[in-house]
């Protein structure tokens, strides 16, 4: 078995369209380790997640954070994602309420 620590999502802004920003490989599992949103506007802006299934696509029964709100400058941890863990296929998908005013990043571990 191997296991290898390693950035899934380097940092970028999120989209205000439902878009797909990492993918666990094929004969991979992924756990999550640490996700962040950073409001890099002047103004409140919304960050929706959510963790979907191979096969499937973002909906209320894979949301895993709801259109949090994040303060102007304000850096959220995301402490709702850390711990899962992703099959082959599953995705993290986002959705930012105003684009280009959310940065994302996320880490972990690929193991296989």
């Amino acid at each position: 078995m191997s296991v290898v620590a390693q950035p899934l999502i380097n940092p970028k802004q999120a989209e205000a369209s439902q878009t797909t920003q990492y993918t666990a490989p094929v004969g991979t599992r992924t756990i999550i380790d640490k996700f962040s949103a950073t409001n890099t506007t002047a103004s409140a802006a919304t960050l929706a997640v959510n963790i979907v299934t191979s096969g499937g696509s973002a909906g209320a029964l894979n949301l895993i954070l709801a259109a949090k709100t994040i303060a102007p400058g304000e850096c959220y941890t995301c402490p709702e994602l850390v711990g899962h863990v992703l099959g082959p296929g599953d995705f993290i998908s986002t959705i930012a309420g105003t684009a280009s005013a959310i940065t994302i990043r996320a880490s972990g571990r690929q193991v296989s």
